[in-house]
């Protein structure tokens, strides 16, 4: 959020809108645009500014772009790799050692500026120091190690730099909201919780997920195709709004009447419901009224006001995350009914919203924020950071994605060379793509054959739903399983 304060449109006058007159623009046909190396996603077809004088295009996802050579050696090795099933040592991992605290990943911060600068004398400053910090970034790693990461001035998970920041330079309280956490074995959110206590002291933590599963129900991982239907009304059965306020409530320590956040969380509770048993989602309109607000621009002038906590008795809470985490959910879980929309597709949320929860808790919704790291590109695609229709080659996804889970055999694939199907044949992603065409029967249009491409696409969906489920684990997980027992179980996780 710290870059999203520029007070700038996409106008003449701009930051982006003059840095688009300089480059060239080519291929929106699929709702993205290709500027020298960089791939502007989800670029919308207006020709101005839109209701209200905003720009739509203005938060869109600015990537790096993988070289048409990279591509191609991606989809030899799909067809040609064999995959090998890793150890589970492999599936830990370390918040450090994919941010590296300190390093030149740490997110950027504002260059210095004063009430005497110009719009002009300050876009232009902030430009050049943008520029500088990607520099350092992509002259200390080479592409291939790093993540797929933010371009784009106007939007620069959970980054260790972000966390002291927020706690040092501008000492305010961090709540990290582990989200939809039931996707993942209850004993697994324990231990990442233990580890960011353990990391991360000044941390507040909380588990959410706007769709809790029944406890009797236990998870089965080839229940991949049997669709459950979350019912209409499923934002008042949220896990987690109860735990914020706990946080809240320890952060501001009486200094903001939070007693109206309890009564609301105490009717949904009581009112709760799934809905009319049809099994389908039902619009709620009904319900208190909240306020909804799109802030302009002007309201997010650096020239404002300084910040004063609880201004008004009312605490603010802004969500700060990836794109596709859930931050969107999580208000309407709060809330809990739809008051934000909500899709699949990351980058969907286009604006800097603000919802008065209760008459002194504010919510503050933005575009998602990504970090640069050292996470694999292939993790990223399967956690929805990356649209997946617009994905150049999405074969290397499904291998990193069947070397780490048995896709295989959740999903009963049948080898295509196999002609005994109880023999045993080495699988390649490419393979994996071609037996799941054919199992759904997607072919070409031309030559009806098995079209892996969409089958791949199909894949990469099923991770993104939660159906075919990748979790990792903190450092020492494997050798420490035994010593979360102890820990008393988490409601309904």
């Amino acid at each position: 959020m710290i870059w999203l304060q520029d007070g700038l449109r996409s106008s003449s006058n701009s930051r982006s809108g003059s840095r688009e007159r300089r480059e060239e623009q080519t291929d929106t046909s699929d709702g993205e645009s290709v500027t020298h190396h960089i791939r502007r996603l989800n670029q919308q077809p207006s020709q101005g500014l839109g209701p209200r004088g905003y720009d739509p295009n203005r938060y869109r996802l600015h990537f790096e772009r993988d070289s048409r050579e990279e591509v191609e050696r991606r989809k030899r090795a799909a067809r040609e790799q064999v995959l090998q099933p890793v150890s589970a040592e492999l599936l830990e991992l370390d918040i450090r050692e994919v941010y590296q605290p300190g390093s030149v990943l740490d997110f950027p911060r504002r260059p210095p500026w004063s009430y005497e600068m110009s719009k002009e004398q300050l876009m232009s400053q902030e430009e050049r120091s943008f520029q500088e910090y990607l520099g350092k970034i992509h002259g200390a790693y080479t592409s291939e190690k790093l993540s797929y990461f933010e371009h784009n001035l106007e939007v620069v998970n959970f980054p260790p730099a972000l966390y002291e920041y927020v706690t040092g330079e501008l000492g305010l309280a961090l709540v990290l909201v582990l989200n939809k956490v039931d996707l993942a074995p209850p004993a697994l959110v324990v231990a990442w919780k233990h580890y960011f206590h353990q990391h991360y002291p000044q941390l507040h933590i909380v588990l959410f997920t706007s769709f809790p599963r029944d406890p009797r129900t236990p998870q089965d991982p080839s229940s991949v195709l049997k669709k459950s239907r979350r019912r209409g009304r499923g934002w008042t059965r949220a896990l987690g709004p109860e735990q914020l306020l706990r946080a809240c409530e320890a952060i501001t320590a009486g200094k903001v009447d939070l007693s109206s956040w309890r009564e609301k969380i105490a009717r949904d509770v009581a009112g709760a419901t799934w809905g009319n048993g049809s099994g389908e989602e039902e619009e709620e309109e009904d319900g208190p009224a909240v306020l909804v607000e799109q802030q302009t621009d002007s309201a997010m002038e650096p020239t404002g006001p300084a910040r004063e906590r609880y201004k008004d008795g009312v605490a603010t809470i802004g969500c700060v995350g990836f794109p596709n985490v859930g931050k969107s959910s999580l208000i309407n879980g709060l809330v809990g009914r739809k008051v934000v929309s909500v899709s699949r597709t990351p980058g969907h949320t286009r604006y800097f919203q603000t919802y008065f929860l209760t008459p002194s808790v504010k919510l503050c919704d933005c575009p998602g924020l990504i970090f640069p790291s050292l996470l694999p590109r292939q993790l990223q695609v399967l956690a929805g950071i990356y649209p997946i229709a617009q994905i150049q080659e999405p074969y290397t996804a499904v291998g990193y994605l069947a070397s780490r889970i048995p896709v295989q055999a959740l999903l009963h694939l049948r080898h295509p060379e196999a002609e005994d199907p109880s023999a045993e044949h080495p699988w390649c992603a490419w393979d994996i793509c071609e037996a799941w065409a054919e199992k759904r029967g997607y072919k070409t249009a031309k030559a009806a054959r098995n079209d892996v491409y969409r089958a791949a696409n199909s894949l990469l969906r099923l991770a993104l739903d939660g159906r075919l489920s990748l979790c990792f684990h903190p450092p020492g997980y494997n050798e420490q399983k035994g010593q979360s027992a102890g820990d008393p179980p988490q409601p309904l996780l």
